[in-house]
């Protein structure tokens, strides 16, 4: 067996906590801004580059999961899916701080 083929990956589950899993995540997410992305989020990656950001960094099995944990999407990299966030919670109590960036870092 290859090293590849040991590698294991920590996910969060419909709950919020981590998990091992054989599968890389599919999206990548903020703890503090509770929000989750695609792994290719422009927004992310500048987050990542300034430093900080990776502490706070979650992943996913899939959008469902990531909802499920009390997670939004990003605006930047899956605007459609933030609009109808956003829609759904107008009007809510807490105002939404982490508007506009994945890289809502504390």
């Amino acid at each position: 067996m290859t090293a590849a083929a040991k590698r294991t990956y920590t996910l969060l589950d419909l709950t919020g906590l981590p998990y091992r899993s054989p599968v890389p995540g599919t999206l990548g997410g903020h703890r503090g801004g509770r929000l989750y992305g695609r792994l290719d989020c422009p927004s992310a990656a500048r987050a990542l580059a300034r430093g900080g950001y990776q502490r706070d960094r979650v992943f996913f099995a899939d959008e469902a999961t990531a909802v499920a944990a009390g997670y939004r999407p990003c605006s930047v990299c899956l605007p459609a899916a933030y609009r109808r966030w956003k829609a759904g919670h107008e009007g809510a109590t807490r105002p939404d701080t982490t508007e506009g960036t994945c890289d809502a870092s504390p």
